[in-house]
């Protein structure tokens, strides 16, 4: 086992990074992390839907899907899920187009068990024909469910107008069609294509664990030398992804969902080899800019743009697609040569005045700063990122390939900025009212593809710059360094510093993760604000028009790493401020001092409200359990409401209802806010003081809203269906509990924990009724509760209701059956999510917001619930759920939905039926706090 390079790791990095390459030609990255309370693998597979038979499309994807369903050691179907479930983990898998990722996550303490599973996918695969017929069904499922997203919709059509001898061209997904036949025979090509394209030589392996470096080379080598190596080579056709006739095109797509966007793509070779210089990313950033004299700045002054993206796009082998995304208005659309005009008049002043170094050096600045003070992730996530980045960077960029920037090779970004050229483009034009000629396969999404005219192609490609467009100024939110404080934090969780009649700010000074950056949030709560669905259309309206008006002030900002987010809740609307400690305070006074301005235009009100209304609408089109998800809380919070309702009361609202709203929303404000990180406490009080000050100006103290929750108690089963036109059907069945107690809580994520891959597997793997399938615990408003939901192509809502009600039913039979040291596991697996450690500044504030706004003041519920997880005993669990959940007439909330299909079987009805929304929680008890 050769041992590598050294890998080149962040200063703020306590892991220890070790690269092997096995007898067998398997890369494999090890991961020391001695803080780590879980272990984790991931396995990224050279292999991809490029790699589908002409005759399978979908082979790739349906071979991912087979290799978690047993194998000739450990043969259990649902084996492999159950244990890493019961351990307190989590698992997944995804097929890309060169690529599959096989990743899991778990306690450290059976790292070594799961690796002894994990590792047997690529060792001796069952592919057992009794699941082959069950598992295609689940690849339908999946297909099923997406066939009215328009996302998939879109790619099929570019697909379908690329060169067909380019394995872009081929459909990824696969359905019940792309693998019909023999199961026998579909089988045969099965293993015929795993043992023709699985092979070490052509996989990379990351563990992750709290283990010394020795100990994981070790496992890495009993368990994963048995995968043989083919010494295969990838010979993905030489040709490009576009014929000449492909480009200089126009591609109309019409949506399902309302929206107008256009994408100019250029067609580029492909980019690993430019990862040093990233010439890429130095054009993005050009082009992105938001700030006055942008192209995204004169297009919005146009009335012609919302948002704009630079960058995107698909890539592979031996292509990048580069692309510039621009969020259209109506006028956008019927104007769409100039947008297109304009974009091409700043790329032209990129090439002649932007090839500057110290432009290039305030972008590469970011992503030291970033890389030295790098923030830890999930183990989880660590290793599925770094298994994929070791297809792409040489070994000991592993770690550092994301951020390095070596400096800027002019020549080299010229070549790409000269490629982005007319002759060299496609349009692709997404919108309602467009003229199509053809229907794309599989997602019968309408398009049309013409090709451009000469004249236009002609005139593009002789670009006179406009005045309205300019390059960027220097940033002066950007540092070229920052230390951390090493003051001590003198309280082990945050204390109230500052606190008054209306407001209260809480600290603590993070000693911990040593990083020079903070996270602010600002609460404020007004009666004002979701007291009606009028209300609350009107603060969602005023959000979304101070975030558009801020934009152009505060994008210097947010490039240098200084994000903030300001976003509507039941009480009012929260403002979450992050970055680089040394320059908050000026760009929070930047924003405090614009928001009070509330210069807003008629025509930038039009705008957004236009933009709002198009995404409330759109709601109704997206997939019915997400319909569901959303009406779940509608129903029960007292101040959410339907997307829909929310649009008839904004569709009347005037510039004037706003600026009369604002005026009342300040009137009586209630501030809740919390300052951690790299704060010390005395500019924590300052901050309060100078908040409460400016409050003062516009509003009086006023106490926090209440957030009021529907008590399902003495209810019984009560039933909503949401009319939803989609083929399938979908129902969520909701369980809650009747007190906020730490006991309550450790019973309904105990019940799911334990539940969850039961579920699934029943559900899903045995019973094939639907790809989205499970179990949550879900607290609302504090109180705990428990749902199960599924989305079926295959059966009715009554059928879902009864193959669920059954499910529970007969799960006390499978508690009983657990034994005492299985019992033990599951709940220490709980225990060990529950108590997982915070890895980085960002998940820990968020756990402390979440605590100040649940009223966990000594922000120790996490422990008060694992002391109850540990006193409960199996019979605790049977006992609370035949008391909750057993009969049919228990206390709970199903919500449904009836597909297009289904109309045939008989329905789901009952007596207790919610049939207006607003009557039933106006006159329901409720939960407050």
């Amino acid at each position: 086992m050769p041992e590598s390079l050294q890998i080149i790791k962040s200063p703020n990095d306590h892991r220890l990074y070790r690269h092997l390459v096995l007898d067998n030609g398997l890369s494999v990255l090890l991961v020391e992390d001695k803080l780590a309370s879980q272990a984790a693998a991931s396995m990224a597979v050279n292999v991809g839907h490029f790699d589908d038979p002409v005759s399978r499309p979908g082979m790739a994807h349906f071979l991912e899907h087979m290799l978690f369903l047993g194998t000739e050691k450990f043969p259990e179907s649902g084996e492999y899920h159950a244990f890493i479930n019961q351990h307190g983990g989590s698992n997944n898998a995804w097929t890309g187009t060169e690529q599959t990722n096989f990743f899991f996550g778990i306690n450290a303490e059976v790292f070594e068990e799961s690796l002894d599973r994990f590792s047997q996918f690529f060792i001796a695969p069952l592919f057992s024909l009794e699941l082959v017929d069950r598992e295609r069904h689940a690849i339908e499922s999946e297909f099923s469910l997406k066939l009215k997203d328009d996302i998939r919709r879109t790619y099929q059509v570019q697909k379908e107008t690329v060169n067909p001898a380019h394995p872009f061209s081929k459909f990824s997904v696969g359905n019940l069609e792309t693998l019909s036949g023999d199961e026998s025979a579909l089988r045969d090509e099965l293993l015929e294509f795993y043992h023709s394209h699985y092979s070490a030589n052509l996989m990379a392996l990351c563990l992750v664990a709290p283990l010394p470096l020795t100990e994981l080379a070790a496992l890495a080598k009993k368990y994963f030398t048995g995968v043989k190596n083919h010494n295969l080579i990838k010979h993905h056709p030489e040709v490009p992804i576009y014929q000449t006739e492909q480009l200089q095109s126009q591609i109309n797509i019409v949506p399902l969902k309302e929206q107008k966007r256009v994408a100019i793509t250029f067609s580029l070779p492909a980019i690993d080899p430019y990862y040093k210089h990233k010439p890429l990313t130095f054009i993005s950033h050009l082009l992105g800019y938001e700030g006055n004299g942008s192209l995204l700045s004169y297009l919005k002054d146009q009335g012609l743009a919302v948002n704009l993206s630079a960058g995107g796009g698909v890539n592979g082998y031996n292509f990048k697609d580069y692309n510039i995304s621009i969020q259209l208005t109506e006028k956008g659309v019927t104007n769409l040569d100039t947008v297109i005009e304009s974009t091409f008049e700043y790329i032209e002043l990129i090439k002649t005045k932007g090839m500057q170094e110290w432009r290039y050096q305030e972008r590469a600045n970011l992503l030291k700063l970033a890389f030295k003070y790098q923030e830890q992730i999930k183990t989880l996530d660590l290793a599925s990122h770094l298994s994929i980045n070791m297809h792409h960077y040489d070994v000991e960029d592993l770690v550092f390939g994301d951020y390095k920037m070596e400096g800027l090779n002019v020549s080299e970004t010229l070549k790409l900025l000269n490629m982005m050229s007319p002759s060299n483009m496609r349009i692709q034009l997404i919108s309602s009212e467009l003229d199509t000629t053809h229907q794309a396969a599989w997602y019968h999404t309408p398009y049309q593809m013409t090709p451009i005219d000469v004249d236009k192609v002609k005139q593009w490609s002789q670009p006179r710059i406009r005045p309205e467009l300019s390059l960027p100024n220097a940033n002066p939110f950007i540092i070229s360094d920052s230390v951390p404080r090493t003051d001590k934090s003198s309280n082990k969780v945050p204390v109230i510093v500052c606190q008054e009649k209306g407001y209260r700010i809480w600290h603590r000074k993070d000693d911990e993760f040593n990083v020079p950056k903070g996270h602010l949030y600002l609460s404020l709560d007004s009666i004002q604000a979701a007291s009606s669905p009028r209300n609350a259309a009107l603060t969602r309206l005023y959000v979304e028009m101070l975030l558009d008006y801020l934009t152009e002030f505060t994008y210097q900002a947010e490039v240098a790493g200084l994000s903030y987010n300001i976003y509507p809740h039941q009480g009012g609307i929260t403002l979450h401020l992050t970055g680089f400690t040394g320059k908050q305070e000026v760009l929070l006074a930047l924003l405090i001092e614009k928001a009070r301005e509330r210069n807003f235009t008629q025509d930038r009100f039009t705008l957004i409200k236009r933009q709002i209304l198009r995404s409330w609408y759109n709601q109704a089109r997206a997939k019915p359990i997400s319909q569901i998800f959303t009406s779940l809380t509608v129903t029960l919070q007292k101040r959410s409401y339907e997307p829909s309702r929310m649009a008839e009361e904004l569709e009347s609202i005037t510039l004037e209802d706003l600026h009369e709203h604002v005026r009342s929303f300040y009137e009586k404000i209630h501030l809740e806010g919390l300052v951690y990180g790299d704060w010390l406490e005395s500019e924590a009080q300052s901050l309060g003081k100078r908040l409460d000050h400016i409050l003062s100006l516009v509003s009086s103290p006023s106490i926090e809203s209440e957030r009021e929750l529907v008590n399902l108690a003495g209810h019984g089963t009560m039933m909503r269906e949401l009319d939803v036109s989609h083929q399938d059907s979908s129902i969520i069945v909701y369980y809650q509990s009747d007190a906020a107690s730490a006991e309550q809580m450790a019973l309904f994520s105990l019940l799911n924990h334990t539940m969850s891959s039961t579920f699934f597997h029943e559900l899903r793997t045995k019973r094939q009724l639907g790809y989205m399938v499970g179990t949550g615990y879900l607290p609302l408003n504090r109180y705990p509760g428990m749902i199960f939901y599924i989305q079926s192509p295959t059966s009715g809502p009554r059928q879902l209701l009864e193959a669920i009600d059954e499910f529970i039913a007969d799960f006390n039979y499978a508690v009983m059956q657990i034994t005492n040291e299985q019992w033990e596991h599951t709940k220490q697996g709980l225990v060990n999510q529950v108590m997982e450690l915070d890895p980085n500044l960002k998940t820990r504030g968020q756990r402390y917001w979440s605590s100040i706004g649940n009223k966990d003041y000594q922000f120790n519920q996490r422990e008060l619930v694992v002391q109850e997880v540990v006193k409960l005993t199996r019979s605790d669990l049977i006992k609370f759920m035949m008391k909750r959940m057993r009969t049919k007439h228990c206390d709970r909330l199903v919500l449904f939905t009836t597909g297009d299909s289904h109309g045939n079987l008989e329905p789901l009805t009952s007596d207790n039926m919610i049939t207006d929304l607003r009557s039933f929680k106006q006159n329901a008890i409720k939960f407050s706090y």
